[in-house]
């Protein structure tokens, strides 16, 4: 069996290296990874990741949810490259070239390479605020449209919403990496996510990894935020009756 811990990606959601660094210290050995997202890059480049990270730190799930014509998004996947993502986003409304473009940049990296995981429907956004969009179907119908798109086009997983994750997993197979936000702990407050869930819930319904900020990186102790996260997985609080 996973260890719990091992299944958390903590979002260190900051343009502050120091901050960042601080963070990234302290959850390291008590999650799975790290998440650093488009912020953090966008203020602090390359070098800030390396800063973050090491050659010895935590894994990185490097959340740029790249999103371009097919050559711009795979040359984007090989210059971050030398990071040694474990994971990378792009965006599966990108269309098959793009994705296949992302994943064979990917492969270039040989055994090492990261994994690469298509953002479907943010979990920002509900029935209505698609529609807004001009796509008038349901979150559910869009996402897994955009997660077999993405699976036939040679992405590893996706990123989803734990709402969809036991349609996703049926759909798409046992194999396909489901990567889930939204996810807060049953003592947690839900902020600005609409579509959520607990982390024990998310992984009934067959996510393979959850990312989970703040909840741990708004505590005053985040390693014990993130044991107390651990554990209430391993017990299944907050899991389906």
């Amino acid at each position: 069996m996973i260890p719990a811990a091992s299944r958390v990606f903590c979002s260190i959601d900051t343009t502050e290296i120091d901050g960042a660094r601080r963070l990234a210290a302290q959850v390291n050995g008590v999650v799975g990874g790290i998440k650093l997202g488009l912020e953090f890059f966008s203020a602090q480049g390359p070098a800030g990741i390396r800063a973050v990270v090491g050659e010895d730190g935590p894994p990185l799930f490097l959340d740029l949810k790249l999103h371009d014509i097919p050559n711009t998004v795979g040359a984007g996947v090989r210059a971050a490259l030398p990071l040694k993502p474990a994971f990378m986003t792009i965006h599966s409304s990108g269309g098959p070239a793009m994705i296949r473009a992302a994943a064979d940049a990917a492969a270039s990296a040989g055994a090492d390479r990261p994994k690469i995981l298509a953002v479907t429907v943010l979990t920002s956004l509900d029935d209505g605020d698609l529609g807004k969009v001009g796509q008038s179907v349901p979150v559910a119908d869009q996402v897994t449209r955009l997660a077999l798109l993405a699976r036939d086009s040679g992405a590893d997983g996706v990123v989803c919403s734990p709402a969809e994750v036991a349609i996703l997993r049926a759909a798409c197979g046992p194999d396909f990496i489901l990567m889930v936000p939204g996810i807060r702990p049953v003592w947690a407050a839900a902020n600005d996510q609409k579509r959520i869930m607990t982390p024990a819930q998310a992984l009934a319904a067959g996510a393979d990894h959850l990312v989970i900020g703040r909840p741990i990186t708004a505590s005053d102790d985040p390693a014990a935020a993130a044991r107390r996260i651990a554990a209430e997985i391993a017990e299944g609080v907050g899991g389906a009756a």
